[in-house]
């Protein structure tokens, strides 16, 4: 079997060596986590469904508790399947000579230093990159990151069932979008794989990159502020998809913040009180985390949860929930990041819903 052109076993190995430990990991602490989350995230379930509408189509959700090193193991696997169609082309262009095992170990570095800084902080996540092939099993999880949890839930006093309730009906909501409406993980695979494969290995583009950067910041706007290094050095093609997936993901993101706050609104009476300590955990970081945050596009990122939250509150004021369900109907109903920013132009476009009776 060829060699990867990133080298993943490295990556694994400096990511757990990144992620380092927590003093709860083996505290008997931990012990609930696991029951509490079987519990909670199937509570979710019915607290997310009755409150979008929204039904997994595929089965109810499975939740497993990792600790930091078994959430970089979940993610190598994830980060290999996304990028195989760019590894496997650089692959065919590194070839076997002397220079090609010093870029997969420089690589596997890198992709597990990011993977072993971002372990520390995850709380929970759905990975939806199912294929069917690769030990079907192990996927459609819903992950949380225990001793990030414990951590926060002792450094702010957050009452632990609330807590998890809170994370589970985000994460769920999460799942429940891509299982529940039919085309919407295969969309977004799509986007997903069509900027990824259309990733252009010729030196050539970075040289234009740099020189549209430039003009940028003579405009007076930082490049990295659309989407980190990734928006910097795409092509058109790339920039295009950008927009959406952008889009998407905003319009994700804030839709689970909302559902988080409005399914558990009656259980949870600390919920306002956990939003306000994670928002600004996102503000606080330091000035070093906020230049990596920037470079990876992850501020970009956080900035969806406040954009999408927004367009949401518009587009409910126009046509109610009703009109947030029209997204859903279609992927041409979908707006793009440009239209997150101006739910104005996406309600012009998709016509506004009729009140319900």
């Amino acid at each position: 079997m060829a060699a990867s052109a990133v080298d993943w076993d490295l990556a694994e190995r400096v990511a757990v060596r990144a992620a380092g430990t927590d003093p709860f990991h083996r505290s008997y602490h931990a012990d609930s986590l696991v029951a509490d989350f079987d519990e909670l995230t199937t509570l979710a379930e019915e607290q997310v469904a009755a409150t979008t509408g929204l039904r997994s189509l595929a089965g109810p959700a499975r939740a497993r508790v990792d600790d930091r090193a078994a959430w970089v193991q979940a993610n190598i696997a994830s980060f290999q399947r996304l990028l195989r169609p760019v590894t496997n082309r650089l692959e065919e262009k590194m070839g076997s000579g002397l220079a090609a095992p010093v870029a997969r170990r420089i690589a596997g570095a890198e992709v597990g230093a990011l993977l072993g800084w971002m372990s520390g902080r995850v709380l929970g996540q759905y990975d939806l990159l199912v294929i069917e092939d690769e030990d079907p099993e192990e996927q459609d999880l819903v992950h949380y990151v225990g001793p990030n949890i414990l951590a926060l839930e002792k450094k702010f006093a957050f009452p632990p069932r609330e807590f998890r309730q809170w994370l589970a009906l985000h994460e769920v909501t999460h799942r429940m979008q891509f299982t529940g409406i039919p085309w919407m993980r295969e969309h977004f695979l799509g986007l997903v794989d069509g900027m990824v494969s259309a990733v252009d290995e010729d030196p050539k583009q970075v040289l234009e990159a740099v020189t549209r950067a430039a003009e940028q910041i003579r405009k007076g706007t930082n490049p990295l502020d659309e989407g980190g290094l990734a928006a910097v050095f795409s092509s058109p093609t790339q920039r295009d998809l950008l927009e959406h997936i952008g889009g998407l993901m905003s319009l994700l993101e804030g839709h689970g913040d909302v559902t988080m706050d409005r399914a558990g609104a009656d259980q949870i009476p600390s919920s306002v009180r956990f939003g306000q300590v994670l928002r600004q955990r996102r503000q606080n970081a330091s000035p070093l985390i906020k230049v990596l945050q920037k470079l990876i596009g992850l501020e970009a990122k956080l900035k969806q949860y406040e954009q999408g939250e927004r367009f949401i509150e518009v587009v409910e004021e126009a046509g109610g929930p009703e009109q947030l369900e029209r997204a859903w109907e279609d992927p041409a109903n979908l707006p793009t990041m440009t239209e997150i920013r101006d739910p104005q132009a996406w309600l012009a476009r998709v016509g506004v819903a009729e009140p319900a009776a």
